[in-house]
């Protein structure tokens, strides 16, 4: 039981390190200073986050972090940093928890701390960098707060199973909380990993409306099996143009993919991606739909909406590509019937009879 309340609290420690580090061993160290827990005799290794160079560096660096993860974009260069340093610091709080039994038990429970620490801060960050995608500031400072409280939170339930030796309590939470991570983590690196590309976009090649851009028409190998199974006419492909999809019916969230349209009697609009090992082809059912342009702060998207039913499509695309997401609304506006007339394609109103 001694074990598994010591591996118990060296792990709760480490997860929470991974979400704000400086918090986690100022409010400990401050904890143990001021006596409001006593470890000298469950844990006399934790006893040195006490002393008042601890409490006082840690205290400082929380308050300068408390003020750069409120900040957007701040707080994520502010995560990059420390993504070497939070796990170094979560396999030290476990190594002090468990003291110095066995050198290789000292090692394994140190990379085990570490990873757990790695995992907390990429869904951390990962969550930050999402977030950073709308350019108002109410939801970092929002988020940031939920962090704080979150961690404080846990330090409670850590100080509750060392002053009852309850070992069960604190490893069903934290236990709930990794396998949840690990359920949402791959859904969380797809959105990670689409607004880490957009970003680059955005900043590697601004956007230029002057550029004419002509739609290509040509699919990558891998995909032209899968567009045939929807289309089974093999009707031509007039453009086919690679974008990133939001969540829709049967369309995954922030998936890469190709938006393809084919060519008349029957145009058809197609999503087709790869996900792992299968193919992904859904085409998309327009009736009643119409189109719409809609620029944002990281990309230009793609927005196909209906009044009469759901779902509404998006398609997100790199803010450098104005010309060509322009492109595609018109062209998409063109297949739906939603131009409107020019004055040169309204026929002039027939003279009153009579009239020469």
């Amino acid at each position: 039981m001694h074990t598994l309340q010591l591996l118990a609290v060296a792990l709760g420690l480490a997860s929470l390190a991974g979400i704000n580090l400086y918090l986690t061993v100022f409010a400990s160290g401050l904890a143990i200073q001021q006596h409001w827990i006593d470890v000298s005799q469950t844990y006399p290794e934790l006893v040195i986050l006490g002393h008042p160079a601890i409490v006082i560096i840690s205290g400082v660096l929380f308050f300068l972090q408390f003020f750069a993860d409120k900040v957007p974009w701040v707080d994520s260069l502010w995560d990059t940093v420390h993504t070497v340093i939070r796990p170094v610091g979560g396999a030290f709080l476990a190594i002090r928890v468990l003291g110095n039994p066995d050198p290789v038990f000292d090692v394994v429970a140190a990379l085990l701390a570490g990873g757990v620490t790695l995992m907390t801060h990429s869904v951390k960050a990962g969550t930050r960098l999402v977030v950073n995608h709308s350019p108002e500031p109410f939801s970092n400072i929002a988020v940031s707060l939920t962090e704080d409280a979150a961690v404080l939170g846990g330090l409670a339930l850590v100080k509750y199973s060392i002053v009852h030796s309850d070992p069960w309590l604190l490893l069903s939470v934290f236990g709930t909380i990794l396998l949840c991570i690990a359920y949402f983590g791959p859904k969380l690196f797809r959105a990670v990993r689409a607004n880490a590309w957009l970003v680059w976009k955005k900043l590697s090649s601004p956007a230029a409306d002057h550029v004419e851009t002509e739609l290509p028409a040509t699919l990558p190998h891998e995909l032209e099996i899968a567009f045939a199974t929807v289309n089974p006419a093999r009707e031509a492909i007039a453009w086919a143009v690679p974008c990133l999809s939001t969540s829709a019916r049967n369309i995954p969230g922030n998936c890469f993919g190709y938006l393809v349209a084919t060519k008349e009697p029957t145009p058809k609009l197609v999503f087709l991606a790869k996900r792992r090992f299968r193919h992904l082809a859904e085409e998309l059912d327009l009736t009643t739909y119409k189109v719409a342009h809609e620029p944002k702060f990281l990309s230009e998207n793609v927005v196909l909406y209906s009044l009469e039913k759901k779902p509404k499509y998006v398609f997100a695309f790199a803010r450098s590509q104005r010309p060509l997401v322009k492109g595609i609304a018109t062209s998409l506006r063109m297949r739906l019937g939603f131009l409107a007339p020019t004055p040169e394609s309204v026929p002039a109103p027939a003279a009153p009879a009579g009239v020469a």
